[in-house]
């Protein structure tokens, strides 16, 4: 089966984008970073939190989220965001989705997720105290969603 697609747009933490690379290494899932970066692919923390994984990882850069959805015209594409109703457990994921993050600071942009509110996905939170996961912590629980409901985990 095809893996899926992480989608990072503009990380800003070197550790969350380490972990993601671990993540996607573990799980055969390709990692996309798009736009500008907040820290240099050359970062310790970034390359200490993806460990002796780094040459397992399928990693993929683009200027822009336009770039990537050209190069991939026939791909769905899933946006996280805590701003959207729906869960990510109704998606309804299909083996070489690409499951989009934004950056840690600002999620993803109103009109983005306005544009596709039919691809457009949370992970719910019971408590109103926190307003958000970790990055890291959200692409682990959607991925391994996706691939639970595709039937990758064996």
């Amino acid at each position: 089966m095809q893996p899926f697609n992480i989608v990072l747009i503009e990380p800003e933490i070197p550790p969350n984008t380490g972990n993601i690379a671990r993540l996607c290494a573990a799980t055969g899932s390709s990692l996309h970073l798009v736009g500008k970066l907040g820290f240099s692919t050359d970062d310790r923390y970034l390359k200490r939190a993806g460990l002796d994984y780094w040459e397992f990882v399928d990693i993929h850069y683009w200027q822009d989220l336009d770039a990537l959805k050209a190069h991939y015209p026939d791909s769905r594409f899933l946006y996280l965001s805590t701003k959207v109703a729906r869960s990510y457990l109704e998606a309804g994921f299909r083996p070489g989705d690409f499951i989009v993050f934004g950056k840690e600071t600002k999620g993803l942009p109103a009109e983005l997720l306005d544009a596709n509110p039919d691809t457009s996905i949370t992970i719910p939170m019971p408590s109103e105290k926190v307003r958000s996961l970790n990055l890291s912590t959200s692409a682990g629980i959607v991925l391994y969603e996706a691939m639970r409901q595709t039937g990758m985990l064996g």
